[in-house]
């Protein structure tokens, strides 16, 4: 567990220049020992002087700014962390929904696999422009009028420092990630024998599902083997890719020649018309597969990056919790 002053320095050093973070990590500690020991020596108790020293030094964001020798704003220095916040909440979580609903929307309507994509991508620039710009608008409005300008200061305090995970992969993690791909394999082998008709196509245990269980295999021993190295490099990061694209693709391809479903399966019906369950459900596997692929090839490619860089992982959804006030 990393201590009060540890999380402080990591979110300061985050929004510091590589080249600089050396030098401001030793002289952010310094000052801070310095300051806890001056309180300790006036009779405080080291927690409480540690967390007033923090809380003295205020938002590390903005100490980094300063650091960094760079105005911290685009609205305005009392308005930009807000704006920020609020800006990176609304890209990371409305705009996901909303993508994801039309997404789904699409498919159900019988869209083709161009046509899905099309609308994930359209609507991705769309509303992601229109969020920036209506968050701007109303912040420079707000910061030239002075409306409910004082609510929206941040009143920052250590509990609002980010959590950080060990640089390692922690047992738990290597134990989730050793779950699924037995159960994969398991249901995989418990459909054919199991029912009546197999839901998925039995020649293809000629290679392609043998195939698949070998990958499955091939990603646990990849997980086992980064537990034990302890650590996230870019060695891990080129064999995580080769072994998702290795899924990925056979997967995608057999999805979208129709060789992945049993033809013979009696619950694939035609519901109206023009829609087929067996379609759109192998462009909902296809969209879930290519999009978990690279969020999965991208987020082991970030945590190496920052390992290089000596930087922790921040654990998601800590931090950040800033209350607002004048």
């Amino acid at each position: 567990m990393t201590s009060l002053v540890d999380r402080y320095v990591y979110t300061a050093l985050r929004r510091v220049p590589e080249q600089q973070r050396a030098d401001i990590d030793r002289e952010l500690r310094a000052s801070i020992a310095d300051a806890v020991d001056a309180r300790v020596d006036a009779g405080a108790e080291r927690d409480a002087a540690v967390e007033a020293t923090l809380t003295e030094l205020g938002d590390p964001d903005r100490l980094a700014d300063s650091y960094a020798g760079r105005s911290g704003y685009l609205i305005g220095p009392a308005l930009f962390p807000p704006w920020r916040r609020l800006t990176v909440t609304l890209l990371s979580t409305v705009l996901p929904l909303v993508v994801a609903v039309l997404v789904v929307l699409e498919v159900l309507d019988g869209s083709t696999f161009g046509e899905v994509i099309g609308t994930a991508v359209t609507t991705t620039l769309t509303v992601g422009v229109q969020m920036l710009f209506w968050t701007t608008l109303i912040f420079a409005i707000i910061e030239r009028t002075g409306t409910a300008k004082d609510k929206l200061r941040v009143a920052w305090s250590v509990k609002d420092l980010p959590k950080y995970e060990p640089s390692g992969m922690p047992v738990a993690q290597l134990a989730m990630s050793l779950v699924w791909p037995v159960l994969l394999i398991a249901a995989l082998v418990w459909q054919q024998f199991t029912l009546g008709v197999p839901v998925l196509d039995p020649a293809n245990w000629s290679f392609w599902w043998p195939y698949f269980i070998v990958v499955l295999l091939l990603q646990c021993a990849y997980q086992v083997w980064v537990w034990r190295l302890g650590t996230w490099n870019r060695t891990v990061t080129l064999v995580n890719a080769v072994l998702q694209l290795a899924g990925a693709v056979p997967l995608v391809w057999l999805l979208a020649t129709d060789r992945f479903f049993n033809p013979e399966f009696h619950r694939f019906a035609t519901v109206g018309p023009d829609s087929d369950v067996k379609h759109w459900l192998s462009l909902l596997i296809i969209l879930i597969v290519v999009v978990g692929t690279a969020w999965d090839i991208c987020q082991v490619a970030w945590r190496g990056e920052r390992a290089r860089r000596g930087l922790p992982v921040k654990v998601p959804g800590s931090g950040g919790g800033y209350s607002y006030g004048g």
